[in-house]
């Protein structure tokens, strides 16, 4: 009987199987198309470009550098006192521009100084009763000449030391420093009411017309530099024209802090009328010519690789890898296996890789 029952039971899930069965060969066949599509490579399109041959020209070959407008240090002025003293006034800040006579620095006289004055002040007076005494001797024959010739010198030395002291300082209550000339007082050493000693730096003085621009150069292209050359150098911010100056020095050996070679600039006279000390300066520096293919600036790429653009090869696109030698202006120069009947594609550089099919739009 239990054979009887299960009949017709298994006959209901008979059709469920075979339906089971059908969309499970359906769902199979479509993921192999699926896989199919994904592995077949895309198609890329033929992209439309323009084209420029290249051409071989000369260019300036330059150095770019990097530093700032400073003092020219053989010609700065550093301000000192031959005596000690204390600060009485301060006339003036650090970076102002002053005229040639302007008050600096109002001093007052170290105690020691004038003292030394003083004493100088009365042995000169001494020296000098001392000599009308001989003088008068002699004239009643009761002092030899080598007496009066001593005399003289006695007197012509106090003299001397007198004035010394009075030439330091110890002659006045009060000092005046001023400008020795127009100029820029680029540094303060002292502050008001300071004490200082003698010969301490008080202040640092650069005349108008002194100032250079200190360079840093790349120890690469050090090789490539000597001093003579011509230099322009632009403010890193602002509008101000550019400057036209001369290398002077160019150093031999690496600065430890920027690991760069130092070089420096002289700038002409008019350069203080647009620069101050310590304005950052971008110097391009001109060293020799050279031949180089002259391409569209727009044609020239960069990438990991380095700077590359791409030629016209029969309808593709084909890579070729370049050094770029003079990358300011349009055009640029590059140096690399161009060829120089294939064009340089300009327009449309950017869609492509290496291999791309090209065309040029119809004239």
């Amino acid at each position: 009987m239990m054979p009887t029952r299960a009949a017709p039971a298994l006959r209901r899930l008979l059709p469920l199987a075979l339906l089971a069965l059908l969309l499970a060969g359906c769902g199979g066949s479509h993921g192999d198309s699926d896989d199919e599509d994904d592995g077949a490579p895309a198609a890329r399109g033929v992209v439309t470009v323009s084209t420029a041959l290249p051409r071989q020209q000369s260019f300036h070959d330059t150095v770019t550098a990097w530093g700032s407008a400073v003092s020219d240090p053989q010609r700065a002025r550093v301000i000192s006192l031959g005596h000690g003293g204390q600060l009485q006034a301060l006339k003036v800040s650090a970076g102002q521009r002053v005229r040639r006579g302007e008050p600096l620095l109002v001093i007052a006289p170290d105690p020691a100084a004038r003292s030394a004055y003083q004493q100088a002040q009365s042995a000169a007076q001494l020296a000098r009763s001392e000599l009308a005494r001989a003088s008068q001797m002699a004239a009643q024959r009761l002092a030899t000449q080598s007496q009066l010739a001593a005399a003289r010198k006695a007197a012509a030395d106090a003299e001397a030391a007198l004035a010394a002291q009075r030439a330091l300082g110890g002659g006045s209550a009060e000092e005046t420093i001023v400008a020795p000339a127009d100029g820029v007082v680029t540094a303060l050493s002292v502050g008001q009411g300071e004490r200082f000693a003698a010969n301490a730096p008080l202040l640092t003085f650069a005349p108008d017309q002194a100032l250079v621009a200190e360079l840093g150069v790349q120890p690469s292209d050090g090789s490539k530099l000597r001093a003579g050359m011509a230099v322009r150098l632009h403010g890193v911010y602002g509008n101000a024209p550019a400057l036209d100056g001369t290398l002077a020095m160019i150093g031999a050996a690496v600065d430890p802090q920027s690991h760069l070679l130092p070089a420096r600039v002289s700038l002409p006279a008019q350069a203080g009328a647009t620069l101050v000390a310590g304005a950052p300066l971008r110097a391009t520096i001109e060293t020799s010519d050279v031949t180089a293919w002259a391409v569209p600036r727009d044609a020239v790429l960069h990438d990991a690789h380095g700077d590359y653009l791409f030629q016209l090869d029969h309808g593709k696109a084909r890579r070729v890898d370049v050094t770029l030698r003079s990358p300011d202006g349009d055009p640029v120069g590059v140096l690399g296996p161009l060829d120089a009947k294939a064009p340089v594609i300009v327009q449309g550089v950017y869609e492509l890789h290496d291999g791309d099919a090209v065309q040029e739009p119809a004239r």
